[in-house]
C-alpha cells in the first residue's frame, strides 16, 4: 500500500486541516508507505507573492512535522524540488480531452466570473493533481468528499494513457477515507468549512494560536440556546452545536455520541470551557514543537531536499516509461 497526499502551502495549518487530514496522515504512516508533499506548483496557478510562498512552504513543513509527520517513516517534500511532476503533467495534458476538464467543478468555483482572466494552469490544475499521484504508482489517495471528482479524473487519465499507448504504465489509485476523518466547520458559521481564506480570524483555530487565543475563540464560537441532547439525531438542525461536539470527539479520538453521553444536558456555558481545556492540551505541544522547528530554516530546507531526492528516485522510472510509451527519444 502506497499513499500520496498533498497540501497547499497557503499559510499556517488550522484545526480543520489537522483534524480533517493531518491527524489521519500521521496514523497512516503506521500502515502504509507514505509520500506527503507541499503543492507549491499548484499554488502558482493563482497570483501569489514569491517571498510569502517560500515562507509558507517552510511554515507548513514545520507544522506538519510538529503535528506528527515522521520524515524517517514518510517522504516529505515540496513539488518544485521534484521536476518530474511538471514533466509528467505535460505528457498527461497532451493526452487529456478538454471536455473532461470542462466538467471539473473546482475551476468554475475558483475562476468565478473571471474565467477569461484565469490562468491556463488553473484550468489544467486537475491534470497536475493526477500526475502527483500517478507518478508514484500510488495505490491509495486520502480524499475528502470535495476531492473525489479529482481522483476519478486521475483514474480516467491513467486508463486512457494505458489504453492509447498499449502499455500498462500507471496504477489506478483507490480512494482512502480515514475512518476518523472529521469535517470541521467555521466557528462562526456551522454551514461553512473552517478555512484559511475566511476574513474572520475568529472563524478558525490556527495551529499557532496561543492557549489564551484558543480559549477565547472557543468561548466566542457561535452556538444556540439549547443544551446538549443525549442522542446524536437530536443535533439535527443545529450545525454550530454539531460542529463543537465533532471537534471535541475528534480531539479526544472518540465519537460524537460518546461526547453526548458525557455531556448531555449541559449548556454551552459549561461545555465550551471543557472543550477549550481539551483543545489547549492537544494543540499546545504541537505549537511549541512548531515554534522550535521554525527557528532553523536551513534544517527545514535540508528535510525538504532529502525528501525530494527520495521522491525523485521513485518518480523517475514512471516518467521514463511514459516517454518511451509515447515514442519520445531521450538519451
Amino acid at each position: 500500500m502506497r499513499t500520496v497526499s498533498g497540501i497547499q502551502p497557503t499559510g499556517n495549518l488550522h484545526l480543520g486541516n489537522y483534524l480533517g487530514a493531518i491527524k489521519n496522515w500521521v496514523k497512516l504512516q503506521q500502515e502504509s508507505e507514505c509520500l506527503f508533499f507541499l503543492a507549491d506548483l499548484h499554488a502558482i496557478t493563482v497570483p501569489n507573492d514569491p517571498a510569502e510562498l517560500s515562507s509558507n512552504c517552510r511554515d507548513m513543513t514545520a507544522a506538519l512535522i510538529a503535528a506528527g509527520v515522521d520524515t524517517q517513516k514518510s517522504i516529505l517534500f515540496n513539488q518544485a524540488r521534484v521536476p518530474q511532476h511538471a514533466e509528467l503533467a505535460w505528457l498527461l495534458i497532451c493526452n487529456t480531452p478538454m471536455g473532461w476538464l470542462d466538467r471539473m467543478t473546482q475551476f468554475k468555483e475558483k475562476s468565478g466570473k473571471h474565467k477569461q482572466r484565469s490562468s491556463l494552469g488553473l484550468y489544467g490544475y486537475p491534470v497536475l493533481q493526477a500526475a502527483d499521484v500517478l507518478i508514484y504508482q500510488a495505490t491509495h489517495v486520502p480524499v475528502g468528499e470535495d476531492q473525489k471528482q479529482h481522483l476519478e479524473l486521475a483514474r480516467d487519465i491513467a486508463t486512457k494513457f494505458n489504453n492509447d499507448t498499449g502499455a500498462e504504465i500507471f496504477t489506478l489509485p483507490e480512494p482512502f477515507i480515514g475512518a476518523t476523518a472529521a469535517r470541521i466547520m467555521s466557528l462562526r458559521d456551522g454551514a461553512a468549512k473552517m478555512s484559511k481564506s475566511d476574513p474572520s480570524d475568529l472563524s478558525r483555530i490556527n495551529m499557532t494560536d496561543d492557549d489564551d487565543t484558543i480559549a477565547k475563540k472557543i468561548k466566542k464560537a457561535r452556538t444556540d440556546a439549547e443544551p446538549l441532547p443525549g442522542k446524536l439525531k437530536d443535533l439535527d438542525g443545529r450545525p454550530e452545536a454539531t460542529n463543537l461536539v465533532g471537534i471535541y470527539a475528534a480531539l479526544e479520538d472518540s465519537s460524537p455520541q460518546t461526547v453526548l453521553d458525557q455531556h448531555a444536558g449541559q449548556g454551552f456555558g459549561a461545555f465550551k470551557p471543557t472543550l477549550a481545556d481539551l483543545a489547549v492540551s492537544k494543540l499546545a505541544p504541537i505549537r511549541e514543537r512548531y515554534e522550535e522547528l521554525r527557528k532553523d530554516e536551513s534544517a527545514i530546507d535540508a528535510i525538504l531536499r532529502d525528501g525530494a531526492e527520495r521522491a525523485q528516485a521513485l518518480a523517475q522510472p514512471t516518467v521514463d516509461k511514459a516517454y518511451t510509451a509515447l515514442g519520445l527519444l531521450r538519451d
